[in-house]
């Protein structure tokens, strides 16, 4: 018992010398001294690590552009996006329930309000149609802020908002609207022939789907919106759209549609990619 005793006082006091030598004044097994180098030591090899980082950074910075990305890889066609939203790209809701159209008729209001002609005419200029809006800069010398185009809400008349608040969810007869998403640098269309958007029913549906209404006129995305600058370049840009008007879709059913853009510059979505050039989503509207 003793000698177990002997050996714990005998470890301790080990454990506590390894802590704090008092004869050699050693602190976990090394003098002040050797702590003092080897913390300058770490302190210089870091500080030249985050010098060498920071300077790689710099380096980096000063060949980006502030205005254009300097590479841009991008699809060869871009997405398209429809408002409203809904669930999952699902247009559904009843004609007779004002609570299950009232959040898409808030949306479109909140997404077309740029739109409105009086702040359009103050922030963008009244360009020629189909043709690009070309604004190039003069050597080193930046061409920027570049100006925008207007793009009017009253432009898409029946789907405006203005002469029918409710876009005609009252009425069994929704606005769809879509857009493209942005390029910097991309000319989607030539010789003056500006690109459009079709939809359809998928085939299963296709008796289904009634009549239908493109706002601009042949659903066009001008080319005087084109080309895009980028967001900071160009900061009043107004992005195109067209909408799309259901004058006599089937009730109480599901129909599968799909739009897609034409051009003569933009190829066509491949089945890799589904979603280059088209956007696919449901409606439904319910009687009840």
């Amino acid at each position: 018992m003793s000698g177990t005793k002997e050996e714990d006082r005998k470890g301790s006091s080990e454990w506590r010398e390894f802590f704090w030598n008092p004869r050699t004044h050693e602190l976990l097994g090394r003098t002040a001294t050797s702590w003092g180098l080897i913390l300058l030591f770490y302190l210089v090899f870091y500080l030249c690590l985050a010098g060498m980082f920071a300077l790689t950074m710099y380096i980096m910075l000063l060949t980006l552009d502030d205005y254009k990305p300097t590479w841009q890889d991008r699809l060869a066609t871009p997405g398209m996006m429809i408002r409203p939203k809904g669930d999952q790209l699902e247009i559904t809701y009843s004609v007779s329930e004002t609570e299950s159209w009232d959040d898409f008729v808030h949306n479109l209001n909140t997404f077309l309000s740029p739109y409105n002609d009086s702040y359009q005419v103050q922030t963008n200029d009244n360009c020629p149609p189909d043709q690009y809006f070309i604004q190039e800069d003069s050597g080193e010398v930046r061409n920027n802020p570049k100006r925008s185009c207007q793009f009017n809400r009253t432009v898409l008349a029946n789907c405006s908002g203005i002469s029918d608040r409710f876009y005609g969810y009252d009425r069994g007869q929704p606005c769809i609207l879509i857009k493209l998403n942005r390029v910097i640098g991309m000319l989607p269309g030539k010789d003056g022939q500006s690109p459009y958007v079709t939809c359809g029913a998928k085939r299963e549906d296709s008796d289904k789907i009634g009549q239908l209404e493109y706002y601009p006129p042949n659903g066009t995305f001008n080319l005087m919106y084109y080309p895009y600058y980028g967001k900071k370049a160009q900061v009043n840009y107004t992005q195109p759209l067209v909408a799309v008007k259901f004058l006599n879709a089937s009730l109480n059913t599901d129909i599968n549609i799909e739009c897609k853009i034409n051009s003569n510059t933009l190829s066509a979505g491949s089945e890799r990619d589904k979603f280059a050039g088209r956007v696919s989503f449901k409606l439904r509207i319910n009687d009840k």
